[in-house]
């Protein structure tokens, strides 16, 4: 049965401008990064996809490499998409990325003009679409020229491959660098994209004063620490879980007696503001002036609706937050950092950040 969409699905979804622009996204926004993989999709995960749109959920984030293996989730979407979101297309906004490993051989990472372009027209033909409403240059590359890699963004702009550019995991001072650089050519960075939440708040040290001055908008990605800001890792780690995968972006070491100890103490915060954990730690980020959009990735419509019951409570009083800033300390799982990181050496990169991968 072809899907459609429920006609009441702007009810009750609340939406931001991003940055400084017109375009509005909705305080949720679905990433494809886990769960949407492998030959076929899973028919939980097509579910989850209907259903966030029903809720009025309608940006839908991936990555040239988002699967495993590398590619299935844009294949899977592009089907999805051919089937049933072809005829709601101008109602979504749909994005990519490129810079982590994607082909064998010099070309298949990394900043370059090669590597980005020849990229983003893969990722057109996997999702069977004609554009990408964000395209983004998923990593820093120390090894090439930032100059390089905005040629490659400002080419995929012009050439109407990507509506709005965006960077994910650079530094303030190479988001600031990058701003300058297409701003020269009149192209504007519409979003960054970072990892933050809780128990990973870097960057609350420069960055987000950087996007609020530049007007830029910001979607946090892994707002829920891999599903660590959850319930599901308090008394261990379940046999069905992200940290007990054979292949893994959550390393169970991330897991430590401190970090668990850290996040039982936040879970009795949210109890007592009648939240989940998960749902407080959305309501946290999303606390952020500077964030326009949390990104959630579910493995089923149960984690889905609840992440949505996130948005019923958003305020937070003073001394809510205060507690809270006392409790949530950094807690050492940003995978991401040597991206952000602009100082470090080459190899220092490639070690970390083949662990990443997002």
């Amino acid at each position: 049965m072809i899907y459609k969409a429920n006609h009441k699905r702007y009810d009750e979804m609340q939406y931001r401008n991003c940055g400084s622009s017109g375009l509005k996204l909705p305080l949720i926004s679905l990433g494809l990064w886990h769960n949407f993989g492998e030959k076929t999709i899973n028919p939980e995960s097509k579910k989850v996809l209907f259903k966030a749109f029903d809720l009025g959920i309608t940006h839908f984030d991936l990555a040239n490499n988002y699967g495993p293996p590398y590619g299935s989730a844009e294949t899977n979407f592009g089907k999805v998409m051919k089937t049933d979101l072809k005829k709601y297309r101008d109602e979504l906004i749909i994005s990519s990325k490129a810079g982590y490993d994607m082909w064998e051989g010099p070309y298949g990472e990394w900043g370059s003009k090669k590597h980005i372009v020849a990229s983003c027209d893969q990722s057109l033909k996997r999702m069977c679409v004609d554009y990408f409403d964000i395209f983004y240059s998923h990593r820093f590359d120390p090894n090439t020229p930032l100059e390089e890699t905005a040629d490659a963004l400002e080419s995929i702009y012009r050439s109407g491959k990507a509506q709005y550019i965006g960077v994910s995991s650079y530094s303030s001072k190479k988001t600031n660098q990058m701003f300058q650089i297409l701003k020269s050519r009149n192209i504007k960075i519409l979003i960054h994209q970072p990892s933050y939440s809780l128990i990973n708040r870097w960057i609350e040290k420069d960055l987000t004063k950087t996007l609020l001055k530049k007007g830029i908008g910001c979607i946090a990605f892994s707002p829920l620490a891999q599903g660590m800001l959850s319930e599901k890792y308090l008394k261990g780690i379940p046999k069905i879980s992200r940290a007990n995968q054979k292949i893994t972006s959550l390393d169970k070491k991330l897991i430590t007696n401190k970090n668990v100890e850290m996040i039982k103490e936040l879970n009795i915060v949210a109890k007592k503001r009648g939240q989940s954990l998960s749902q407080m730690a959305l309501a946290w980020t999303l606390n952020n002036k500077a964030v326009t959009t949390a990104l959630i990735g579910v493995r089923n419509l149960k984690q889905l609706k609840e992440n949505v019951e996130s948005l019923k409570n958003l305020n937070f009083s003073k001394k809510e937050l205060s507690l809270i800033n006392k409790k949530a300390k950094d807690g050492g799982i940003n995978l991401w950092l040597p991206s952000s990181s602009y100082s470090v050496s080459y190899t220092h990169l490639r070690a970390h950040e083949t662990k990443a991968n997002l």
